[in-house]
């Protein structure tokens, strides 16, 4: 098996297209770990507000 780079700087150099290509996996890692936290975050408010409104119809 042969590597295509001979060194690790020569892998994150990319040819010179080092920095687009890492700069596209961290904006692609970031957006999804925000889509990840935002959804959390929606679902957990969401069921508080289904608790909320539960607890109000049963006191009815």
């Amino acid at each position: 098996m042969t590597f295509q780079f001979s060194s690790i700087s020569d892998f994150f150099a990319m040819g010179g297209y080092g920095f687009y290509v890492w700069l596209a996996y961290g904006i692609t890692f970031l957006s999804v770990g925000l889509l990840i936290w935002q959804s959390k975050r929606e679902i957990k408010q969401t069921l508080k507000w289904a608790k909320k409104e539960q607890s109000k119809n049963i006191q009815r």
